[in-house]
């Protein structure tokens, strides 16, 4: 049985410690090189939601939904209760994303003129899935009428909805991260392709690559009470045996 719960418990341990790398990693970024999001002849205010922007999109809805992926195997308690976190979170997450998005069309460039690139049509299709996703949750949280075998044929669909809007989610991230990079370096010399900012850039990259496949890892992996009844079974068989 111990064997069993320490295969399981770095999945989650290493979900969490690569995010608070993430996490780290897009704060270093934004508040250590913040002059490169805009133009230094940018208003304060518009530099504040460029910098907004990949915090709200990173941390408020990439870390936060995955970790409301992960709610079902850690969470102790009844189901309900799983399902409330699960929706709360995913929730928080929505609101970070939406927020996130709007950071990119308050200014005087107005909606149109921000759809120019993979990254951002990628992020128009995301986030409206994870807004479908919810709605679809928090109705079928909420009204309950429907018959078990008609939730057992929805719950497939779902659980593969959410696990490719959290992987499209990263992919989106990376998408903006190549964008960014590209601009910068075209604006600047060779050398910034060696520059601390370059490194810090990459290195979120490829943490969040690590994130997702440890999320994703984690959340189809067996529940560990699948095992513990299996070791139980095993147990007692034995025990019979011998005797």
């Amino acid at each position: 049985m111990a064997a069993v719960f320490g295969s399981m418990v770095p999945l989650h341990f290493f979900a969490r410690i690569s995010g608070l790398v993430v996490a780290g990693l897009v704060l270093l970024w934004s508040l250590a090189f913040n002059s490169s999001f805009l133009p230094h002849s940018s208003s304060q205010e518009d530099l504040i939601y460029a910098v907004l922007h990949p915090l709200l999109m990173v941390i408020g809805f990439i870390l936060i939904s995955g970790e409301a992926i992960l709610v079902h195997k850690w969470l102790p308690g009844s189901r309900n209760l799983k399902k409330s976190v699960h929706l709360c979170l995913q929730g928080v997450a929505l609101a970070c994303g939406v927020f996130g998005i709007w950071t990119k069309f308050h200014g005087n460039d107005g909606i149109v003129a921000n759809f120019f690139s993979l990254h951002s049509w990628m992020g128009l299709i995301c986030i409206s899935l994870f807004g479908a996703q919810w709605v679809m949750g928090f109705l079928s949280f909420w009204h309950r009428g429907e018959g078990r075998a008609a939730r057992a044929r929805v719950l497939p669909w779902h659980i593969f909805l959410g696990l490719y809007t959290y992987g499209l989610a990263v992919a989106t991230a990376e998408t903006g991260l190549l964008e960014k990079l590209t601009f910068l370096q075209s604006k600047r010399n060779d050398a910034f392709k060696h520059s601390s900012e370059s490194m810090v850039a990459n290195s979120l990259g490829l943490g969040l690559a690590l994130l997702c496949g440890i999320v994703v890892l984690a959340a189809v992996s067996p529940k560990y009470q699948h095992f513990q009844n299996k070791i139980v079974y095993l147990e007692s068989d034995t025990k019979f045996l011998s005797s």
